[in-house]
């Protein structure tokens, strides 16, 4: 019999060459491989970015967020064909929650911003959350550099959803974009401080119709909201705007904005002094990851924890005694 070949295999140097190409097919191929839990993915996956490295960190990294119902699809696909308008390259990384049978994407069926994904200076990858607290997937940062190698300027993070781990997203972005609603109770109430600190601009979405008034009390209400707040170290002033992603309004001002955020940072050195921070996390989140594969992936350490699961049922042992025991072992093996 023949033996079987993998259908996506590709040697690392045409993953590489591809990407560098602008080859939407291959990016597809390769985040694929960054995303995988396979040994000989991983090697091959550490080597792409190793390469693909100097060619990437040239993008401006926006993260959107929002409460549920905001409309954080419509919103970027409104933003998006303005800026591939503008002859930006523009990735959506867009962040799924996960079934906790499958691991898999719950939302990833759905059809999403059908005429951006139509557009050849788009680029939309979906992936979902698996385990990853914050809001984003376990491989974002590595996304986002393959996404830049491949020509994309601007990478914007679509995640889950506002909640309390969410703001990871803002530890991998330079710009946090928080999406509002207006005329929906108590608006003050229903996003939490940590998220309002973090803001670079609020916009109140869905700002249209019966909604407009609504939409400029709510603007007033957070604007003087986040003036209570420290000022950020980025030495900028969080804005609150309005916007309507059906009506198409509001879009440009979002984009000036930004604009005007990456000059300041740019000018006074925060730019590089963060994205540095970035890399540093990052490479910390990596350890994290490989010290985690390490303890739970050996088979001495499988047959352990189970021995331990039984006596932690059957109360031979407390948990707290049988994380020590464990943890002695562990130690014992290095």
């Amino acid at each position: 019999m023949k033996a079987y070949k993998r259908k996506n295999r590709l040697t690392a140097q045409e993953y590489i060459d591809g990407v560098l190409q602008g080859s939407r097919v291959i990016l597809s191929r390769a985040i694929t491989i960054i995303e995988s839990n396979l040994e000989s993915d991983k090697i091959l996956a550490k080597e792409i970015i190793q390469s693909i490295l100097p060619y990437s960190g040239k993008s401006i990294r926006i993260g959107i967020t929002g409460v549920p119902g905001v409309g954080k699809s419509t919103f970027i696909e409104a933003f998006g064909k303005y800026l591939t308008s503008l002859n930006h390259k523009v990735a959506i990384l867009s962040i799924d929650p996960s079934s906790q049978r499958s691991k898999g994407s719950i939302l990833g069926d759905k059809t999403r911003m059908e005429e951006l994904s139509n557009n050849e200076n788009a680029y939309i990858r979906p992936s979902s959350t698996g385990d990853t607290l914050g809001g984003v997937a376990n491989k974002t940062g590595e996304t986002m550099l393959l996404c830049e190698a491949s020509g994309y300027d601007i990478i914007l993070v679509e995640t889950v959803g506002v909640g309390q781990s969410e703001t990871a997203v803002h530890g991998m972005t330079d710009f946090f974009l928080l999406l509002m609603l207006a005329g929906a109770g108590d608006e003050l109430q229903g996003i939490k401080k940590g998220i309002m600190e973090m803001a670079d601009m609020v916009v109140i979405n869905k700002a249209d119709g019966d909604n407009i008034k609504n939409s400029e009390m709510a603007r007033l209400q957070y604007q003087n909201a986040l003036h209570i707040f420290p000022q950020p170290d980025s030495g900028w002033t969080p804005v609150v705007t309005k916007a309507s992603s059906t009506k198409n309004t509001g879009i440009r001002t979002v984009w000036e904005q930004v604009l005007k955020y990456k000059d300041l940072v740019h000018k006074n050195g925060y730019f590089d002094q963060n994205r540095n921070h970035q890399k540093i996390k990052w490479m910390y989140n990596n350890i994290n990851e490989e010290l985690k594969h390490l303890f739970y992936g050996t088979p001495h350490m499988k047959s352990k924890l189970s021995t331990l699961e039984s006596e932690v049922i059957t109360s031979k042992v407390s948990p707290v005694k049988a994380a020590q025991y464990i943890m002695e072992d562990f130690k014992k093996s290095l």
